[in-house]
């Protein structure tokens, strides 16, 4: 009798366990959660996984803001956009994009969780296959993902690489209607011609749809020069700005070490939600910044979000 009521407290007082979590991390349909997914890694770039969220501490415009909503993400759904540069530039080093992508898509594709999309850019943008978790569709469209025919580019009037473009549009027709956790995943040289939007506007556009960009730079070295913009920095720049990681495809990291590392990086993020202490009046950019309580660590995520009013 004693361990029967012994063992009717003990669920007893699990359910209310459980109960409390869950009424932590629920709020009312007007109350603003800010989600803020961050990657924490230590000296010797080594993910951590382990950390708690009394771990870390979250600023927004400097004033310190109590998480009240933690999660890891490494079961929750996902969204991945896999963004092409199908541009002349890029006709050398398509076949091994295409190959490393069709891998990538095998490993991290939850057929019931997970969806991808597949967009690419060079004198046009266009959307090769809408958000899908289909792997067998995702297969069947990427070997039609290539660089432009002779008699478009004989056809060809205006820029050649829309790579600010392309992020605009996926950002703000495709990411804007998902309610997963988003990623776009960027290969290509950087170097972009013709676009009407500028490198701000696809980094705000992807902040404000609360995306990551990866970016991958993966260049043809024998491809002539135009004097175009520092594809390295671009790409950087829409990485470090959204809280994601940059790669270079290179001699000691082939673009299938790249695609695991993504991988293991979207699997090994923490969720900190957040209400802010002051509420939206206006629609405006607020900054953020993430740290641990731990030394030794550094947390990679976005550093501002859109507060809509």
């Amino acid at each position: 009798m004693l361990g029967g009521a012994f063992l009717g407290q003990r669920t007893a007082l699990a359910q209310q366990t459980a109960a409390a979590q869950e009424a932590e991390a629920t709020f009312s349909a007007d109350v603003k959660v800010v989600n803020v997914l961050a990657s924490v890694r230590n000296k010797k770039n080594e993910i951590i996984k382990d950390l708690t969220k009394d771990d870390f501490v979250l600023l927004e415009n400097s004033r310190p803001q109590t998480i009240r909503y933690f999660s890891k993400e490494s079961d929750l759904p996902l969204t991945v956009g896999l963004m092409v540069d199908t541009s002349m530039s890029q006709q050398k080093v398509l076949e091994s994009e295409r190959t490393a992508s069709f891998r990538f898509i095998d490993q991290v594709l939850r057929e019931a969780k997970d969806k991808v999309f597949v967009m690419q850019f060079d004198l046009a943008v266009m959307l090769r296959q809408a958000p899908t978790s289909s792997r067998k569709q995702l297969q069947e469209i990427l070997p039609f993902v290539d660089t432009p025919t002779r008699k478009e580019l004989m056809m060809q009037t205006s820029g050649g690489t829309l790579l600010y473009d392309a992020v605009v549009q996926a950002s703000n027709t495709v990411f804007k209607t998902q309610g997963n956790r988003k990623a776009m995943i960027v290969l290509s040289d950087g170097v972009d011609f013709g676009s009407t939007a500028t490198v701000n506007d696809a980094v705000e556009a992807a902040q404000r749809a609360d995306t990551l960009i990866y970016s991958i730079l993966f260049s043809d070295e024998s491809y002539p020069s135009f004097g175009g913009p520092n594809g390295r920095a671009v790409l950087q720049k829409l990485s470090k700005d959204t809280g994601a990681s940059f790669f270079e495809v290179s001699k000691k990291q082939n673009i299938e070490l790249i695609f695991a590392a993504i991988e293991e990086e979207l699997r090994s993020q923490y969720n900190l939600g957040f209400v802010s202490d002051h509420p939206n009046e206006i629609s405006e950019f607020r900054a953020l910044k993430v740290t641990t309580k731990q030394k030794g660590l550094t947390v990679q995520a976005r550093e501002r979000y859109w507060a809509k009013a």
